[in-house]
Parts: structure tokens; C-alpha cells; sequence
């Protein structure tokens, strides 16, 4: 099945952009642009970077809530950005678990912890643990874990297919992952504003009734993933059975808050009026 909503992007302002939508079990129900082109990935990183420590987590080199980063934080926090570190700064400005200060710097901490432990560069880990086995070969990690690394569409719908049927983690420490870690803590979601409760699970953004959002209106409560400044993103709707990856070359503003939902809804409806039943 070719989804035609996925030509949506064409519209977009954005030099380039690619797209694809994938079941669980890895097929492709529809895919538009350049798939083999690879990206900068923003914060689409922080979800590769996650799976990657809950990895060292099942291996045993690190567990959830053993010490990381500020003095009463723990892994579980710097996944959940509730460590209390700055946005992009080495700096405290909360207690751990007080509020949702999402964090470029937490993700440095996390990655340099996990390297400590398992004495291999972060990046290096991620290949081993993640992109080889799952045949990412187009996606690199040189920097920073929360925003530096690039990939292509069809590297990342390997990824969004194995979230949905884990083959590399246990399906029960995935689902953690994807349920509310420190309930009802408020924050700022970047380029959405103030949220309360600004809900996240261990490295990935949970929807729920967050609203302004940049999954779309008919997007399930369930819906988890994350987005890119870069012009990124790759969310996964349980409900719907599916997961949609998009990037462009273009940096995240009002045109995405405005194209993304629009592309969402549009898949969402497509597939429910198949008659195929996709």
C-alpha cells in the first residue's frame, strides 16, 4: 500500500524532506522523498541514545535508579529530564524529581555515565547495542547524545518497527519506557510552551492531553516519540498500530507546528478508511 497523505510533505517549505509509516512488524505501509538520505537528527537522537542505555540497563552494566549526574539523581531521572539540570548547561536549578526540566546536558551526563561503565565511547556503544543489530547502517552518533546524530527514513523505520515488537530489549523494559516516569510533574515542552503535567517516559516524550502538541488532534493519549529542531520527527500511535518518521532540512518552527499535525491526522484518517484494514 502507497500512503497518498504521506505526499503532504511536498507541500512543506522545506528543501528537502522523506517520510515513511511502518507496522510493528517492519512493513513499510507507505513511504515519499528521499529514504536513503541521511539528516541531522536534533533531539530525534535522545530516542536511539535511550534504548541504547536501557541496553547497558538489561546487560547490567548500569541500573535505573543507581546515582547519575546531580547529587539525588539517579539514570531514571536523566532519562525522564527530571534531574534537575539546566536545558543546555552543566548547571542545577532544581531537585531531582521537582520539576520537568528538559535537557541536552542530562543526555551528556547519561551518555558519559553509560561510557564509564561500560568503557566504550557512547557513540561506539550505540552501534554495538542498536544501529548494527537492528541494520542501521546510514545512522552515526559523533557528539553530543542529545541532539548530534544523523540517519535516514529507512534507517529509522527499523527502529520505529523495533519500539513497537522489541527484539533487542525485553518487551517489559520497553513498556516502562513508554509509561509516565514522576506523574505529574510540570514543565516546558520546547516550542510548545508551559505543560502541566508535562508527561515523558524513560527518553521518550509521551502525548497524553498535551495540547499544543506536534503529533496531531486525532493522535491516540498513548502516543509517544520525540521531535528535532532540526525538522524532525518520529512518533508511534499503539492505538493506531503504526509509526510515522519525517525529516527535512529545514530547522523546527511555526511552519512544522502548522505541517505537522495537518500530515499526522491525514495518516491517521488514511488508515482508518482503508479498506484494506492497514
Amino acid at each position: 500500500m502507497s500512503l497518498q497523505s504521506l505526499a503532504l510533505i511536498d507541500n512543506w517549505p522545506v528543501p528537502t524532506a522523506a517520510a515513511a509509516v511502518v507496522r510493528a512488524d517492519g512493513t513499510v505501509l507507505g513511504a515519499h522523498g528521499p529514504g536513503g538520505q541521511r539528516f541531522p537528527l536534533a533531539s530525534v537522537t535522545k530516542p536511539l541514545a535511550a534504548y541504547a542505555v536501557l541496553v547497558a540497563y538489561e546487560e547490567g552494566a548500569v541500573e535505573l535508579d543507581e546515582p547519575a549526574g546531580p547529587t539525588g539523581s539517579t539514570v531514571r531521572h536523566l532519562l525522564a529530564h527530571t534531574s534537575g539540570l539546566a536545558f543546555d548547561e552543566h548547571r542545577v536549578t532544581s531537585a531531582p524529581g521537582e520539576r520537568r526540566l528538559y535537557s541536552n546536558a542530562g543526555f551528556e551526563v547519561l551518555g558519559d555515565h553509560v561510557a564509564k561503565a561500560t568503557e566504550i565511547p557512547f557513540g561506539e556503544y550505540l552501534r554495538q547495542a542498536v544501529l548494527e543489530p537492528l541494520g542501521m547502517s546510514s545512522t552515526v552518533l559523533d557528539g553530543s547524545p542529545a541532539r548530534d546524530g544523523v540517519s535516514s527514513v529507512d534507517d529509522l523505520v527499523r527502529f520505529a518497527a523495533e519500539v513497537q515488537a522489541p527484539r533487542l530489549l525485553d518487551p517489559r523494559t520497553v513498556a516502562e519506557a513508554m509509561t509516565v516516569q514522576f506523574p505529574g510533574t510540570k514543565g516546558v515542552l520546547p516550542g510548545y510552551g508551559h505543560q502541566n503535567p508535562n508527561d515523558w517516559g524513560l527518553g521518550f516524550e509521551i502525548r497524553d492531553s498535551k495540547s499544543p502538541h506536534w503529533t496531531g488532534g486525532s493522535s491516540s493519549p498513548r502516543t509517544f516519540g520525540h521531535f528535532g529542531q532540526s525538522g524532525t520527527f518520529l512518533w508511534v500511535d499503539p492505538v493506531a498500530g503504526v509509526a510515522c518518521v519525517a525529516l527535512t532540512d529545514r530547522a523546527f518552527g511555526p511552519w512544522a507546528a502548522e505541517a505537522w499535525p495537518v500530515l499526522t491526522d491525514s495518516v491517521l484518517a488514511e488508515l482508518r478508511n482503508s479498506p484494506s484494514g492497514v
